[in-house]
């Protein structure tokens, strides 16, 4: 009997032995393909503070505390923060085949071809295996990225992917073993300690003290998308993708632009926020590119006139683009946008961030107000267009005369000489090179 059961219990075995190795099969190449997954498939993920790390601040935070430095902070994050020379390849001068024009440009060493001047940012690393976000201004028509490290070391840096609608870029170094810097999970609020880390001027690695002074600052014509965190600290040409963090030394922002009259800091900075820098550098890391949604609608908001009492929130639609998401949902010129998913659309900036930050293909619940009726309408977002790029500033300066704002950037090239000035010129230099050659003689 005894006999009898083992040879059962031993057929049994032996019928499920196979199921069993096929299953042990399986998942050992579910294994193997996880783990072989490109970088590209990879979604990237923000570093994030360690305990061992927020142990140490422990005793810092955001509220008023008797502190009386935050060099643990600092000496955390100004690891991760890296300075950016760019530099690019001049094309000829077309002056130079004029052979005396020519000499005079070689005398002041003005070659024909080199290298031009090199532009000077900031950069923040955010992955152990070389990834750096910095301002797409900063790179911009750069043939040649080089990254400086806050331990000394140097490094030739290639180009991931470039997002000029929000000024963000991915560069990426061939390095490990990089201290990436932590994101703040907490949204900032307004009265939160900011230190600003960059490289002003090219002097070195530089910070500077202040606090948040508003968040979600939109409408400064800088970006098509802007969601700008304002702070008080000092920033300067040079710290342009650099870290802005809190008192714990986590990162809250990129900086990117000031407000200025001098070109130096007046206290009116501006940082884009963590939130925004996330989603656009898995884009690029995992596509190249950062694709938004769209309505297909040019809008306005409903208040025009600061100075009048009553309040009318909305956007109005002035014109639906044929065969756009909006069109095919029925929405017409005239008609008012009050709300979308049950988020009240105060003004055009309001929208406009919103729906860009949504994925293609993702249908809206938008609440209308059309000839005094509330109507309802159902939006399937189609992918935002490319359009034409245009070179973002580095500086806002407000002129103090019609109180405008106006937006420059770098310095511009000057404008060609005449052909009247250019034979006068050479005719000067034709007689400086002889009196130069008749001194010489003597």
């Amino acid at each position: 009997m005894s006999s009898s059961l083992n040879t059962n219990n031993k057929a049994g075995f032996l019928k499920w032995l196979p199921w069993a190795l096929l299953l042990i099969v399986i998942a050992a190449f579910v294994w193997l393909f996880a783990s072989m997954k490109t970088p590209s498939e990879a979604k990237w993920e923000p570093p994030r503070t360690t305990a061992v790390e927020q142990q140490a601040s422990a005793s810092v935070s955001d509220t008023p505390a008797p502190i009386s430095s935050y060099h643990n902070a600092v000496a955390r994050a100004s690891q991760s923060v890296v300075n950016i020379y760019t530099t690019q390849v001049m094309e000829e001068h077309p002056y130079m085949d004029d052979p005396v024009l020519r000499r005079f440009f070689e005398f002041h060493n003005e070659g024909p071809q080199g290298q031009g001047p090199t532009n000077l940012g900031s950069g923040v690393i955010v992955s152990k295996d070389g990834y750096i976000v910095t301002n797409a201004h900063v790179i911009e028509k750069a043939d040649e990225i080089t990254v400086a490290f806050n331990d000394g070391r140097k490094s030739r840096a290639t180009l991931i992917g470039t997002d000029p609608d929000s000024d963000l870029a991915v560069i990426k170094v061939d390095m490990t073993g990089l201290t990436p810097l932590g994101f703040r999970e907490i949204p900032i609020r307004v009265g939160d300690l900011a230190l600003a880390i960059g490289n002003p001027f090219g002097v070195g690695q530089t910070v500077t003290q202040g606090i948040i002074s508003a968040t979600g600052r939109t409408g400064l014509g800088v970006n098509k998308f802007e969601d700008f965190i304002q702070t008080d600290a000092a920033i300067n040409p040079g710290n342009s993708g650099g870290a802005l963090v809190d008192a714990r030394g986590e990162l809250v922002g990129i900086n990117t632009v000031i407000f200025s009259r001098s070109g130096g800091s007046m206290g009116i900075g501006f940082a884009i926020p963590t939130a925004l820098v996330e989603q656009v550098m898995n884009a690029l890391i995992k596509d190249g590119r950062v694709t938004r949604g769209w309505l297909g609608i040019e809008i306005q908001s409903q208040l025009q006139d600061p100075t009048r009492l009553e309040t009318s929130t909305g956007v109005e639609v002035l014109k639906v683009i044929d065969k756009g998401p909006a069109a095919k949902s029925g929405l017409k010129a005239g008609d008012v946008i009050l709300t979308i998913d049950g988020i009240e659309m105060t003004d055009a900036n309001t929208l406009i961030q919103y729906v860009a930050r949504k994925p293609i293909r993702t249908e809206l619940n938008t609440q209308i107000l059309r000839d005094g009726k509330n109507k309802q309408a159902k939006i399937m977002l189609a992918e935002r267009p490319q359009q034409e790029t245009v070179e973002p500033p580095t500086t806002i300066d407000k002129s103090s005369l019609n109180g405008q704002p106006s937006y420059h950037g770098g310095d511009q090239d000057g404008p060609m000489m005449s052909e009247e000035e250019r034979l006068r010129m050479r005719e000067e230099l034709l007689q400086l090179f002889e009196n130069d050659a008749a001194t010489q003689q003597q």
